[in-house]
């Protein structure tokens, strides 16, 4: 199960990205913004979230303007790894040395294919492990000390 949640700025490209979930058979909970009326990023950050952590999601789309804002909100939640990615490249990295469980895009500044193309990437690759999990276990010893 994929978690997707958008604010208002996101909420067109979260729209094509649950089409391309349906296509592909994919499921998914939507979440956020579901009229394109503005809502508050940081809630809908924290909510999908929340789903990640406690295993009721696989992974998760999040979707604002940019993706910073979204991004910086959802990694305020403990166990949260999210990522901005602009391209397939940094969404095929980011899961495989960060193992990155959040996936964000800005409905603004990326157009429907390519992020469909990053969001593809992004579910299909799958962490390296090996010297990645060093850091990616110090990451988590940061976060639980501060």
């Amino acid at each position: 199960m994929i978690s997707i949640g958008s604010d208002h700025a996101g909420y067109q490209l979260k729209k094509e990205i649950i089409a391309w979930f349906e296509e592909k058979n994919i499921p998914y909970l939507e979440f956020g913004c579901m009229n394109g009326e503005s809502c508050d990023y940081p809630l809908v950050a924290r909510e999908v979230c929340e789903r990640v952590v406690t295993g009721n999601s696989e992974s998760a789309v999040l979707v604002c303007g940019t993706g910073i804002g979204i991004s910086i909100a959802a990694n305020k939640v403990k166990g949260i790894r999210a990522a901005v990615c602009t391209d397939t490249y940094t969404a095929k990295y980011t899961r495989l040395h960060n193992n990155a469980n959040v996936l964000c895009l800005g409905g603004r500044v990326t157009g429907p294919g390519v992020a469909l193309e990053i969001v593809e990437t992004f579910l299909n690759t799958q962490f390296e492990g090996g010297r990645h999990q060093r850091r990616v276990d110090q990451i988590t010893e940061i976060e639980n000390n501060n």
